[in-house]
């Protein structure tokens, strides 16, 4: 399944399933690249917050023009810039 598909399945399955596709295709591929993306410009990691935004936003059920750090909080995520520097804390 492609990202693209994610938003029209949401009418055919309950958030607990839709937290887990969105955990499987998303969150994970942004863990999966904190150690590259560790002391990176803010430009190379504003379009993967933007990424996780919209994912925030699938989930809770927000609207695009809605702010995701209430979402963030109560989906228990980091942001990406403070995922990357807390993983690679030494």
């Amino acid at each position: 399944m492609h990202l693209v598909y994610l938003p029209k399945q949401v009418r055919y399955v309950d958030n607990n399933v839709m937290a887990q596709l969105v955990a499987a295709f998303v969150t994970s591929r942004l863990d999966y690249c904190n150690g590259v993306l560790a002391g990176r410009p803010q430009c190379t990691i504003a379009p993967l917050q933007r990424v996780q935004n919209a994912a925030a936003r699938l989930v809770v059920g927000l609207r695009p023009s809605d702010h995701t750090s209430s979402a963030l909080r109560q989906l228990h995520w980091l942001p990406v810039v403070s995922a990357c520097s807390t993983n690679y804390a030494f």
